[in-house]
């Protein structure tokens, strides 16, 4: 993406001795500052771009950025940096409002197939409406590459280079998982006791999807409580994690947290630590599909609304989007990787016919399967019943097209136009 940025500026008509890419970990440049590099661009002083790679590998990069922005106004300047965790905290230390943080979520489904060149094979448009409505051509075959999806489709290398997709596991492991673990969260917070961390993440990726417990992983860990607190928050500003907190069927946020859902940032992380999963393993892939369907979201800003709702008697609803200054309920859904919805519907639909009936302002809901598809109505709100690898990759592309942070938005729309 940095090259595609240089190639755009060169495209443009930018002067090419305006323009300067450094990666920050070639032992030539170990602890250069990063004034120095504008000495190879005596021209730019007066506008140009710089690209600092992996600048978090120079000590105090941040003060350093930070007196470069102040200096130089008008030459841009990008850093770059696979530890996310301290590139997001030194930022936000030293660069509040100089520097503009950008996230890169991995690869939604959508792209993974657009990458993958099957896009157009499997999913059929239609834009005859203001928003345009996929479909698949065979349901079968998308759920062969939504399983790939899960067990290596998050990582472009993965998908782009046959020889990283044929050792995946160990590409996404060596390069990714442990190289956080084992490197930039110890030296970022003084971790250490590194074997701790490494078996907590362990549990909790294995666990994916699933309600989590503090009691109940602090006994099977043996770590403190405390310190899984500390942890969790360390991993979820890595991007390892995605925590989901939970409200009950008031859609208020429980004043003790005792329990709250965790999801692999990227789902193709499980098959690195454990093993890739196999079309049979049904349960293995229906927590695997939810952790894929709510990392979709991360694209969109809006993410930080979602929520999963948990009452008394069982009630349960895996999604719930809590939208305006009130937090009222939105939409909700639930995620499964079964039909079994066909032929019990009224079973299946319980917890969320009970948001529903509570909620007036819950507009539409959505229920995801394995094969099935079909349109219907709960108390009078519509719900689009549609197979998981068709939801994720819609969610995928609606929120990557900034369109919606519904895969089916149109169902909203019947609902405030009645």
């Amino acid at each position: 993406m940095l090259r595609q940025i240089i190639a755009e500026a060169l495209g443009s008509g930018a002067d090419p001795k305006s323009i300067l890419y450094a990666s920050i970990d070639a032992p030539v440049y170990s602890r250069m500052p990063l004034e120095k590099f504008l000495s190879f661009l005596p021209d730019a002083k007066e506008t140009g771009i710089i690209i600092f790679d992996e600048i978090q590998y120079l000590p105090d990069w941040e003060v350093h950025l930070k007196d470069l922005v102040d200096s130089y106004p008008n030459i841009k300047f990008i850093a770059s940096g696979s530890a996310a965790a301290a590139l997001r905290l030194k930022s936000r230390e030293s660069g509040a409002g100089r520097f503009s943080e950008f996230m890169l979520p991995p690869l939604t489904f959508y792209e993974f197939l657009l990458f993958s060149g099957v896009d157009e094979q499997l999913i059929e448009v239609d834009s005859r409406s203001d928003r345009p409505v996929y479909s698949a051509r065979e349901i079968s075959v998308l759920n062969e590459r939504f399983i790939d999806y899960l067990n290596y489709g998050g990582y472009p290398e993965a998908v782009l280079n046959q020889e990283v997709r044929e050792s995946a596991e160990q590409f996404i492991r060596n390069d990714i998982i442990d190289k956080v673990l084992l490197k930039d969260l110890p030296s970022l917070y003084g971790i250490n006791d590194i074997t701790e961390l490494n078996r907590l993440f362990s549990v909790l990726a294995y666990n994916a999807g699933n309600e989590v417990n503090l009691e109940s992983i602090s006994k099977s860990s043996g770590i403190t409580k405390p310190t899984i607190k500390r942890y969790i928050e360390y991993l979820e500003s890595a991007f390892l994690i995605i925590k989901l907190t939970t409200v009950d069927d008031n859609c208020r946020t429980l004043q003790r947290e005792r329990n709250f859902k965790v999801y692999l940032n990227n789902p193709s992380m499980r098959a690195a630590l454990f093993a890739p999963v196999k079309t049979t393993e049904t349960d293995k892939i229906g927590h695997l599909a939810e952790s894929a369907i709510i990392s979709q979201w991360q694209h969109a800003i809006a993410f930080r609304q979602l929520r999963y709702a948990r009452w008394r008697n069982e009630g349960e609803v895996d999604v719930v989007y809590l939208s305006g200054a009130d937090g009222r309920p939105d939409w909700v859904g639930e995620i499964k990787w079964s039909d079994r919805i066909a032929d019990h519907f009224a079973e299946e639909t319980r917890s969320i016919l009970t948001l529903i009936q509570k909620h007036k302002s819950i507009r539409s809901a959505f229920f995801t399967t394995k094969t099935t598809s079909s349109v219907t109505e709960l108390d009078g709100r519509p719900v689009a019943v549609t197979p998981s690898a068709l939801y994720c990759y819609t969610v995928g592309r609606n929120v990557t097209s900034q369109l919606s942070m519904i895969a089916f938005p149109e169902l909203a729309t019947k609902v405030s136009a009645a």
